[in-house]
This record gives C-alpha cells, structure tokens and sequence, in this order.
C-alpha cells in the first residue's frame, strides 16, 4: 500500500523519486530513539539538510495502522476508502510528507512545516478524488470536502504553535481545493491535473499565496 500511494502521488504530480517510501520505515523502537513524538500513528522525521548537510529521513508509520490497512493492500483502493478513510489518508500523509521532503531537497530548496503540512491536506484530497473520478465524482467530491476540511478536530496536547500550524494548513488547502471544484463539475481533468502540478512546483510563501487567493 506504501508504494502504490507513492506511486499514485508521483503520477499525479508528474515527477520522480528513486527513493522509496517503504525503504525509510522505522519501528516504533527506533522511531521514539529518532524524537518521535508518539502523538500521531504517522510521523516523518527528518534531520541534516541544512548548511550542505545530508537529508536523513525515517518514515514511522504505527503498526495498528498498519495491521487495519493490511486486507486492502492488493485490492481497490475504492473499497479501502468506503471502510476507513480515515486509516488510508494518515498513511497517505506520511507518505506525501516523504515525498515532498525528498523533493525539495533534490532541487535544493528549504521548506516550512506549514507548507508540508498545507501540500499533504492537498494530497490526500487529489489521490481520494481520483481514486473515483469515473464514478459520478461530484458528490463523492463534495463529501471529501466535508470529511477532510470540515469535519476535523485536533488533538488536545498540541502547542499553541501547532494548533495555529494545523488550523492555518486546512484552511489553505481548503481553499485551494475548494476552487478545484470547477474542473471537477466540468470533468477536465487535464486542467485539474494541471492546477495541481503547477501549485506542487511553487515553493514557501508563493505555494501559501496561491493556495490562499489563486493567481
């Protein structure tokens, strides 16, 4: 299921990672050694990168995630979305939250936790909604809208700080997504497509610009 989400992301966005999501997963041992947190069953830890330093990344992902994804791994990802949304969209953002990092770093450019987190709300919208798009998308669309941007709450032991971070990347990607509800009802896919790749390619505050207000 790792690699097909990774794979689904790079085809959407129309580029390519030689690093593979599922070579950088960590235990829950080794993940706690690395400064995880323990709050979420999906975390990317990342040190280096900076001053040309070299990236290291681990990708945690918990085993009870991983154990409920499990029965769905060969099947369609259809099925998984009906069962538990809820369980395919936090590996999704840990796989997002990997492949954009790796990314950035291979074309030499910074990134702030916002943005990280703003392109993986987006991420998850985009594979959700393609993932149906021959199956009367509209409504299924609308729904995602609700279940990822509307129906949210956070948890409780978050800082002031992540709390902002956490409000302030739903409402970006919400309106961002928002907005690519008119390819969605026209069924042009191409423009969708390449409204996506085009907001994926900006960086720092030029992607929180155009997620916020368009161009």
């Amino acid at each position: 299921m790792i690699g097909r989400v990774q794979e689904h992301l790079t085809a959407i966005y129309g580029i390519t990672c030689e690093a593979r999501a599922e070579t950088f997963m960590v235990d829950t041992e080794s993940a706690v050694r690395l400064g995880a947190t323990g709050r979420a069953e999906e975390e990317l830890l990342v040190s280096g990168g900076g001053n040309g330093d070299e990236l290291e990344v681990a990708l945690y992902l918990s085993p009870a995630l991983l154990d409920r994804l499990k029965p769905y791994e060969s099947g369609p990802v259809g099925h998984l979305l009906d069962r538990d949304l809820d369980g395919y969209c936090q590996l999704a953002e840990g796989v997002s939250h990997f492949l954009y990092v790796v990314h950035t770093a291979a074309h030499g450019r910074a990134l702030s936790l916002l943005e990280l987190e703003a392109q993986a709300e987006v991420d998850k919208f985009a594979m959700c909604l393609l993932h149906r798009w021959g199956e009367g998308v509209r409504p299924w669309a609308e729904e995602l809208l609700r279940r990822l941007f509307e129906r949210v709450s956070y948890r409780p032991r978050l800082s002031s700080q992540e709390r902002w971070r956490y409000e302030e990347a739903n409402r970006l990607s919400r309106s961002f997504c928002t907005r690519l509800m008119g390819h969605v009802s026209g069924r042009r896919l191409d423009r969708l497509l390449t409204e996506l790749r085009y907001a994926y390619r900006l960086g720092a505050e030029a992607k929180l610009r155009h997620m916020a207000h368009g161009m």
